[in-house]
């Protein structure tokens, strides 16, 4: 879990798109953000594939944001979009390092988009958050990782001070699922579109 105001991208790449899923929330206007972002990312960075990397924990429902993501995509048979990181074998501070290593061997031409869950004002709770640069897990819970992402996306679970343990696993399981259900089908709408524009 990270929060979005601690770390990010240096100042000239700072970018962050906010999409309340509290209100009336367009899953098309993330997506088309979102392969917007991955089309330049790609460019600049002459990556040729797409990783999504889906960071956090099946035993408490405040940072399982990452896992359920993981877990609806991998259903979806996505054939341009690999995804790592599901509630049957979540990426969670205990193995991010060696996951990494595993992206750095095997995914080096994968442009990287970091899912996380996020604490931030607490009146962006059930927010999701779009950005261009790298997230630094953990923050939300104190921990120091290494960042990770040439993208991101976090789902706001819980306000700035709600960093006890304790209180991350009382989060409404509702509020993530909303979140998590947003973020999934916006990057299948991402998987649509890049199907759609290699035919033209």
């Amino acid at each position: 879990m990270m929060s979005v105001w601690k770390r990010m991208a240096p100042l000239r790449q700072r970018e962050l798109y906010y999409y309340d899923t509290n209100q009336e929330f367009e899953t098309a206007e993330l997506a088309a953000r979102l392969y917007m972002m991955i089309r330049e990312e790609m460019e600049r960075s002459r990556k040729e594939k797409i990783l999504l990397l889906c960071i956090g924990t099946d035993r408490s429902t405040g940072d399982s944001l990452g896992p359920l993501i993981g877990y609806q995509l991998r259903n979806r048979d996505l054939k341009h979009i690999q995804v790592l990181g599901t509630l049957n074998r979540p990426v969670h501070a205990m193995n991010l390092e060696d996951t990494l290593g595993l992206v750095e061997q095997y995914y080096q031409d994968h442009l990287v988009i970091a899912v996380d869950a996020s604490v931030g004002m607490n009146d962006h709770i059930g927010c999701i958050t779009l950005g261009r640069g790298s997230l630094k897990p953990g923050l939300g819970v104190s921990k120091e990782l290494r960042s990770v992402g040439d993208l991101f996306i976090t789902g706001i679970v819980s306000g700035c001070s709600s960093y006890d343990p304790v209180i991350l696993q009382s989060i409404r399981l509702s509020v993530v699922m909303r979140m998590a259900e947003c973020i999934s089908e916006s990057v299948c709408l991402v998987e649509k579109l890049w199907e759609s524009m290699a035919l033209v």
